[in-house]
């Protein structure tokens, strides 16, 4: 069924129509892995290891160093052949002996690099403690060694058995860390210390208490399994009856604690007919925001590793068409969509077009000879609202010489003024809407008011007229 309503403006008719469409589209299979365009990311993962005085004593069977090196050394070999995993050791503590107290004894002892799991094993077999536990300023370091990346995940593994001995916030500068960007959220594994230094480390990062060596071992696979997997993720865009049938519309996942985008996606509706399974890094926390017209945000999105996610968004939608008869004269004509009473634009819609809008009232605005002004447009669901504005004609304005003149619109003898003519062109032709008009008209060297032309005219549409001004 379609429903006619006519706006009638200045002598000339707007034609708004609705029509039923069914939009329930069903796109190609999405690719699953989402972690870059074409794509993945690539994990580096820093491990900053505590090598101060402290891990030279006994825990279990072993004297701590000894048993936290093994069990690195494993995953660094069960790491090493996998593809986008880079790698690099910090070491702290392991430099100068105490006393004195040496705060900024760190090192960056093996960066990042392909395949450097050998140098990162020697490294490790030869370490011995004998300093002090510079956290803070070890983690400020950190920032530094990490080479510029746009498409990499910054992971920091930091296995510790005491808590900062120097001055500084570590809780501060892991903030800092995250909002600028530069490294996710860190994980802190802590070899039998204090359960109240959890208080502490919470602040900084992931914190994991290996209260003997098999919690170790089984904490670092915890870990490890974290930074590897990516959590599936649906996102449903819900029709007005709550069905997950809306589609299409790209979507920006950002990082919720530095801003910046980590998914660009185009939602998908998949060949089983549901929404398509997203993968994302469990590790971040994110803002959503859907380019609908206008865009829905959700301003905290938490995903859970190895569970899957179900993002619910309201996002009913219909359609705005703008047709013109007039083809040829107003190809390049954009309408100005805005929110019903909102002063912000919404879209430049082009005519002869058709666009997708959340359900909901709108204005609009077409820059045609005279503007038409249009309120409370409803855009209803799986509907498409058409616009259609009648063909114009074209008046041609002729004059001796150029001069001073104003077009009006002539509306039960109101004059409304519309343009001003070219004061430099002696003959000029304007694209005008269907109905009367009125053009007020004098030469520049022309002295005199008495010498003001006046002349009313109709245009109709697809017509051709010249008015002489003299």
């Amino acid at each position: 069924m379609v429903n006619n309503l006519l706006y009638h403006s200045a002598k000339f008719k707007i034609l708004i129509l609705f029509v039923f469409s069914n939009v329930f589209t069903h796109g190609i299979h999405g690719q699953q892995q989402v972690d870059k365009v074409g794509g993945f990311f690539s994990t580096r993962i820093l491990f900053v290891f505590d090598a101060s005085q402290s891990m030279a004593g006994y825990w279990e069977s072993d004297q701590k160093i000894n048993i936290a090196r093994n069990f690195l050394i494993n995953v660094i070999d069960s790491l090493k052949d996998l593809q986008n995993i880079q790698m690099a050791l910090r070491v702290y503590g392991h430099q100068s002996p105490v006393p004195p107290q040496d705060c900024k004894d760190s090192k960056l002892e093996v960066p990042f690099g392909i395949n450097n799991s050998l140098q990162i094993k020697q490294k490790l077999k030869f370490l011995t403690p004998k300093g002090t536990t510079p956290l803070t300023y070890s983690l400020e370091r950190a920032a530094e060694d990490f080479p510029p990346c746009d498409d990499c995940r910054n992971i920091i593994i930091l296995i510790t058995d005491g808590i900062e001995a120097c001055e500084g916030d570590p809780c501060d500068v892991s903030k800092r860390l995250q909002q600028m960007g530069i490294t996710l959220k860190p994980f802190i594994i802590g070899i039998g210390m204090d359960p109240e230094f959890k208080k502490t480390f919470d602040c900084v990062g992931y914190y994991y208490d290996a209260v003997n060596e098999k919690r170790f071992r089984e904490v670092l696979d915890i870990i490890i399994t974290q930074v590897l997997n990516t959590t599936s993720v649906q996102v449903n865009l819900l029709d007005q009856d709550g069905n997950p049938t809306e589609t299409n519309v790209n979507m920006t996942f950002y990082d919720l604690v530095s801003g910046k985008v980590r998914y660009n996606i185009m939602h998908t509706i998949n060949l089983k007919g549901d929404p398509d399974i997203l993968f994302l890094d469990p590790l971040v926390s994110y803002k959503l925001v859907i380019h609908t017209l206008p865009p829905i945000t959700i301003d905290t999105v938490i995903v859970t590793a190895g569970k899957h996610t179900i993002i619910g968004a309201d996002a009913p939608q219909g359609y705005i068409e703008l047709k013109s008869l007039g083809k040829t004269e107003y190809r390049e004509l954009q309408a100005i969509i805005r929110e019903d009473g909102m002063m912000n634009t919404l879209n430049y819609q082009k005519m002869n077009e058709t666009d997708k809008y959340l359900i909901g009232k709108y204005d609009i605005e077409i820059p045609t000879l005279p503007k038409i002004l249009l309120e409370d447009i409803e855009v209803l669901q799986s509907h498409t609202t058409t616009i259609e504005i009648p063909r114009p004609g074209i008046v041609t304005f002729l004059s001796p010489i150029s001069g001073f003149g104003s077009l009006y619109i002539d509306q039960d003898n109101t004059m409304e003024w519309i343009a001003n003519l070219d004061m430099s062109e002696k003959r000029q032709s304007l694209v005008i809407l269907p109905g009367n008009y009125v053009v007020v008209f004098r030469v520049k060297n022309a002295f005199s008011a008495l010498t003001t032309i006046v002349k009313k005219f109709s245009v109709s549409s697809g017509s051709s007229i010249a008015i002489e001004l003299n």
